[in-house]
């Protein structure tokens, strides 16, 4: 009841424009990646994180050729693309090694990739529950993208439409990176 309450209260005030504390990422929250091992979101501590749920075959795919240039742009300042491929939006291919290639040909994207994941619903992974938990966000279509700041707190969240090189991502990254720990 109370993590109900917070939650909606957390809700209110960001439709209000008000700044809410978000709790970092819980330890423990890891992905699979299809380059093989788990990566655990806390081994990225210092570094900005944009997680984004995509799916290959969804009309908004070219966003890989985007994030693989924010990737190109700012990795050197501190900022990791994690991309989460899910098929909850069915258009995902088969597996994520698939994927993985496809992305790679089609696009030039040769960004950290998960192994297909649930991202909405009562399956999501960890990471989307404790997103939904926390901040009331869950995402509503695919490359939904999280910004996490270097010391793992959700600094903002952007629908699909939301181009990655668009100065609606690009500032609060720039901003993000400009931050020390």
């Amino acid at each position: 009841m109370i993590a109900r309450l917070a939650t909606t209260l957390s809700a209110f005030a960001l439709m209000m424009g008000l700044a809410v504390a978000s709790p970092a990422v819980p330890p423990n929250v890891g992905f699979d990646l299809v380059e093989g091992g788990q990566i655990n979101l806390t081994d990225y501590k210092g570094k900005v994180v944009l997680v984004v749920n995509t799916a290959s075959k969804c009309g908004y795919a070219g966003q890989f050729s985007e994030l693989q240039t924010l990737a190109d742009r700012y990795g050197d300042k501190g900022l990791v693309v994690l991309t989460v491929p899910s098929n909850d939006f069915k258009q995902e291919l088969s597996t994520g090694e698939a994927a993985k290639r496809y992305c790679a040909m089609t696009f030039g994207a040769e960004l950290p990739m998960a192994q297909i994941t649930k991202v909405k619903g009562a399956q999501a992974h960890p990471f989307y529950a404790w997103l939904r938990a926390e901040r009331g966000f869950e995402p509503n279509w695919n490359f939904n993208k999280v910004l996490l700041g270097r010391d793992g707190e959700v600094i903002e969240t952007f629908r699909a439409g939301a181009a990655p090189l668009s100065s609606k991502v690009t500032d609060p990254i720039e901003a993000a990176l400009s931050r020390s720990m």
